[in-house]
């Protein structure tokens, strides 16, 4: 088992991956080259849970238009699209992933070869940034990064309010108090509800910030200057 010291544990936006106009390739690329280079130089290894993005928003449209559905059938259609996108990671990366996809958080292999290893969505009810938290849990890690396409918490959002604040430090109760308690299938917030409330629960700090800035996410890996929001007990 990767030693806590040197894991990163990410839960790693599908619309990053997937985003409306399709598959990022621009992004997967330099994503790549920067894990690679934190691999081999800093000896860094990596623990990566990534969502379903477009992919998942797309068919559970498409199931809507044509039947009626219930949240776990729309979970699973997620799911499967968590799946489709980690195996893509997987691929790009099968010079340093081990080389099967977890899908289960509560029984990673004891040890795995390579330097990543890939997890996808699991079951319905349990989110990507869920099964990330868990993962966390079970290894020993105290902190979750969430790649996604926003720089900061903003106290509403940005897309709809020239206003809106960012929020660069912010406890666990007062973010729960923004987002709920119970998780949609395909709803679009900062983190899951239900994933906060096991990181709090556990201590685990999570670390919000936007993943399309590769710079900005070389600096957190090489422990310089960075620019994000920190969710804390």
């Amino acid at each position: 088992m990767p030693s806590p010291k040197c894991l990163f544990v990410f839960s790693l936006g599908g619309s990053l991956v997937v985003p409306k106009e399709g598959i990022d390739t621009n992004f997967l690329h330099a994503f790549r080259q920067l894990i690679l280079t934190a691999i081999l130089k800093e000896h860094q290894q990596f623990v990566m849970v990534v969502g379903g993005g477009s992919t998942c928003r797309n068919y559970q449209a498409a199931a809507r238009k044509i039947s009626p559905l219930d949240p776990e059938d729309l979970d699973w259609l997620g799911i499967h699209s968590t799946r489709l996108n980690g195996h893509l990671l997987r691929t790009i990366f099968r010079s340093v992933a081990h080389p099967v996809m977890c899908k289960d958080p509560t029984r990673l292999p004891k040890k795995w070869r390579g330097s990543l290893l890939v997890l996808a969505g699991w079951k319905p009810g349990w989110s990507t940034d869920y099964v990330a938290v868990r993962a966390a849990k079970e290894l020993g890690s105290k902190c979750v990064v969430n790649l996604s396409n926003i720089d900061y918490l903003y106290d509403k959002d940005p897309r709809k309010y020239k206003g809106a604040q960012p929020i660069f430090d912010i406890s666990w109760k007062d973010f729960q108090k923004m987002v709920g308690n119970d998780w949609d299938p395909g709803m679009n917030t900062p983190f899951d509800p239900v994933a906060s409330r096991l990181a709090h629960k556990q201590g685990i700090e999570v670390i919000i910030m936007n993943g399309k800035k590769i710079k900005n996410l070389e600096g957190f890996l090489l422990k310089k200057s960075f620019t994000g929001t920190f969710i804390h007990s």
